[in-house]
């Protein structure tokens, strides 16, 4: 029960951070990079949906759908080698995450999804630390 807890208080987390960061997005921001950012969003809150309600379909089309969307040209903001890894990171964790939702392996899903969101975090901060 207290990992159940701490893996809801994660990923209530989560998503409290991805919302925030679209919040705090300038009103001069491209309107494709915004609608590209929401749609990860999106993707990130049906993860959550079906976390919490054991969806595994669910789970797995939209972990599946954030890893193709990483892919996408939009995607690409640097070619450093760093920003590339960071990005096959992420593409590895959420197809893991998507495995792990198509074997219906709750336990794997919530990790995975922590895992998933710890590289959003670490390649915004590292974005941003490029930008300054």
């Amino acid at each position: 029960m207290k990992r159940a807890m701490f893996i809801g208080c994660i990923l209530l987390i989560a998503a409290f951070l991805c919302a925030s960061y679209l919040r705090a997005q300038k009103p001069e921001t491209n309107a494709d990079l915004r609608d590209f950012m929401r749609a990860k969003l999106s993707h990130s809150q049906k993860l959550l949906e079906g976390l919490t309600t054991e969806n595994y379909d669910l789970i797995a089309k939209h972990a599946q759908d954030l890893a193709l969307l990483s892919e996408d040209e939009q995607w690409q903001v640097f070619q450093t080698a760093d920003y590339i890894n960071r990005s096959k990171e992420f593409r590895r964790a959420a197809n893991a995450l998507a495995e792990a939702g198509r074997t219906k392996n709750l336990d794997a899903a919530s990790l995975g999804y922590v895992e998933v969101t710890l590289k959003c975090i670490e390649c915004h901060k590292y974005v941003r630390s490029i930008q300054k």
